[in-house]
């Protein structure tokens, strides 16, 4: 009975942990500079490509295993790493969308909404994406999919566009 006690509290603690960071509260960068520009851009077609599993079993029947496993390793990597930045960016966006909330225009409000909800969900998925890659890296795996993170990146992409909010680097989310 205590055990079970102390795993309810443990998985209420973690639980509490991952909303707070997935919300962007542990964002280790400073925001005290406008988070627009500390946005990093995320090629969703390259990252599609590196989750593919017929791009996957294209390699896996051109290259010997070893070959295969050590490509697809650095494949995996890459994608975790797209990952990640795809996170981040939603947590700087988070904090983009809590300003704009503050806004008079109802359409705005709305929109960011949207975005805070859309940003929160994305950073959750990211938490259970992540793990996934990392399994596939120990694991070699068919049927590895994490395309609907990419759609859903895209999906906050195309709200913070009616935001209208405007990235230094390029056009390009």
């Amino acid at each position: 009975m205590t055990i079970s006690i102390i795993l309810v509290i443990f998985a209420v603690f973690t639980l509490l942990w991952l909303i707070r960071r997935a919300k962007g509260q542990y964002l280790t960068t400073k925001l005290e500079d406008h988070p627009a520009r500390q946005i990093r851009l995320v090629d969703v077609e390259a990252f599609r490509n590196l989750v593919d599993p017929a791009e996957e079993e294209y390699l896996r029947i051109q290259l010997p295993p070893a070959v295969f496993r050590k490509i697809q390793r650095r494949r995996l990597r890459a994608a975790i790493d797209y990952v990640s930045c795809a996170a981040r960016n939603a947590a700087l966006l988070l904090n983009i969308a809590e300003a704009a909330r503050r806004s008079s225009d109802p359409a705005t409000v709305a929109t960011a909404e949207r975005l805070i909800d859309n940003a929160i969900r994305l950073r959750l998925y990211a938490l259970r994406v992540i793990p996934r890659l990392y399994i596939a890296m120990l694991l070699p795996m068919r049927g590895l999919t994490a395309v609907p993170f990419a759609d859903r990146y895209e999906q906050v992409a195309r709200q913070v566009i009616l935001l209208g909010i405007r990235f230094p680097a390029s056009p390009k989310f």
